[in-house]
């Protein structure tokens, strides 16, 4: 049997603020294997946003072990997590973060830069990634020529520039309508058929119905994982 993308065992998160410790996560126990279709919910302070941020090594374990992609998180330098992240997670955030006067086109190629991929190689991905999510008649326009939906399609198709082994979408539909949304989820639903891992944050129950595997988190533990 193949390793799982992600494995995580007795994994806990402690924030130390002020005179006392926030227990975000209690020894978590999970695997989530490569294709996988995954929606991470729960209520606000349920842990789903710190396993988040450590699923995106923008964070470590206070303990127990994680690995992703063959790789285990804990103990790397900062520097190491950046070249981490940069080589296997595609991130989509429900606020976009797209550079306000760079064309779609170089917003997308921008994280290759960062590789060392030359400019006509950079130029060629981004435009295929475009057209993955239908913005190929878009790709000169700035941000502020695009609506929100068109806006996240940018954001997703960055997000796969890199061919990450991992993308995770926080929140990919908290800023937009409904049919938007719809738009954006089938987008979704259409990367995971061609085998992209697909992790979503959400605390949304119709977002979450989307995903072929919903893990709820509450008081730092998965207190629910059903397919």
């Amino acid at each position: 049997m193949d390793a799982p993308l992600i494995r995580a065992r007795g994994v806990s998160r402690v924030y130390r603020l002020g005179g006392g410790d926030v227990h975000a996560l209690r020894g978590v126990d999970l695997d989530i294997g490569r294709g996988e279709y995954c929606a991470i919910m729960g209520a606000s302070g349920s842990g789903k946003s710190t396993f988040m941020n450590l699923l995106g090594a923008l964070d470590r374990p206070t303990s127990g072990e994680l690995v992703i992609d063959g790789e285990v998180l804990q103990g790397k330098r900062p520097d190491e997590l950046a070249r981490f992240r940069n080589r296997s997670v595609g991130f989509v955030f429900q606020q976009f973060n797209l550079l306000p006067r760079t064309t779609a086109l170089d917003n997308v190629a921008l994280p290759l830069l960062y590789r060392g991929w030359s400019l006509k190689k950079r130029r060629e991905r981004a435009e295929a990634c475009l057209r993955m999510v239908g913005l190929g008649e878009r790709m000169d326009h700035h941000p502020s020529q695009l609506s929100g939906g068109q806006q996240q399609r940018v954001a997703i198709a960055r997000a796969l520039s890199g061919e990450p082994s991992i993308l995770l979408a926080d929140e990919p539909t908290g800023a937009l309508d409904s049919q938007t949304s719809e738009d954006v989820m089938d987008i979704f639903d259409r990367l995971n058929s061609d085998g992209i891992t697909l992790i979503i944050v959400t605390h949304e129950a119709d977002v979450g119905a989307r995903a072929r595997r919903r893990i709820t988190f509450r008081d730092g533990l998965i207190v629910e994982d059903a397919s």
